[in-house]
């Protein structure tokens, strides 16, 4: 750690390094000796980027509010997708799965059996009873945000609606276990704990991720886990929490013709909520949800 006492921090903040950062490289530097895994600086946000992000997830959420209004049995998911897309870009934003390694749709729509990744098209029309996500992303002036939220349609049976709840549980218990220079096991830890106690498993294959500056950075965040493991987490990182909740096993597979949609294995229900969250010194704030 060389770097000068008296220039100004490397986190933007136009602050001089002693007193902005230096206490806190510090610290993250007694972690590393102790053999923890530190995250990389470039991953800590700064000031700037922690407001554009804020202004990004404020779209984001938007966007989802406006799926909630309008979410309906007989609207087909290509509905979802031109909603999603109209109101992003008159917003000044971009959708960010659009064109995403080939992605080409503007927002992820997956339903009952399918874990994530589901491709909105005119012939996939929502039925009552079916539970569905939707997967919303924003950039907004080169900031990222991501959230998603299940969505019951019409008349939906018991043990659909309670796959729901305890999905939105589980992401729930996953950020409260975040805390300032805890650890990246912490999340799953909690997350695995709530889902299996409540008789259900949580897909291991996919997680979250680290989220700003790029749709997906470091640290993937598992869902599974080992409390007091992991990654060590700071002030400053902006991650995902979105556990996928399965009412069978975890395993799931890629559909083979489009090559993104991800199913559950046994065919059993999934659901999945999903919030990005800024890691602060006293705890989280809740960005998009």
């Amino acid at each position: 750690m060389n770097f000068d006492r008296n220039a100004k921090c490397w986190c933007g903040s136009g602050l001089k390094y002693k007193k902005c950062h230096l206490e806190f490289d510090e610290k993250i530097e007694s972690y590393r000796h102790k053999g923890h895994i530190v995250p990389p600086r470039d991953i800590i946000k700064s000031p700037e980027d922690i407001e554009g992000i804020r202004k990004s997830a404020k779209i984001n959420n938007e966007v989802l509010d406006l799926v909630a209004s309008k979410i309906k049995a007989g609207m087909s998911t290509e509905e979802i997708d031109r909603l999603v897309y109209d109101y992003t870009t008159e917003n000044g934003g971009i959708p960010a799965p659009l064109n995403f390694e080939g992605f080409p749709k503007s927002v992820c729509t997956s339903i009952n059996n399918e874990v994530c990744h589901g491709i909105p098209d005119e012939k996939i029309i929502l039925r009552d009873g079916d539970i569905v996500n939707v997967d919303v992303s924003t950039i907004l002036n080169g900031y990222y945000s991501d959230a998603s939220r299940m969505f019951m349609i019409g008349e939906v049976d018991e043990k659909a609606k309670r796959l729901v709840t305890v999905a939105r549980e589980t992401m729930v218990k996953g950020i409260e276990a975040i805390k300032p220079w805890g650890f990246l096991g912490d999340i799953g830890a909690a997350c695995q704990e709530h889902a299996h106690k409540n008789g259900y498993t949580i897909v291991r294959a996919l997680g979250g991720h680290g989220v700003g500056n790029q749709f997906h950075e470091e640290p993937f965040v598992p869902h599974v886990g080992e409390k007091g493991t992991g990654m060590l987490l700071v002030p400053g990182m902006v991650l995902t929490v979105e556990p996928m909740v399965n009412e069978g096993d975890f395993d799931v597979f890629v559909d083979e013709v489009n090559e993104w949609t991800i199913y559950t294995a046994d065919d059993k229900l999934s659901a999945q909520w999903e919030h990005t969250v800024l890691i602060t010194e006293t705890g989280v704030e809740i960005l998009a949800k």
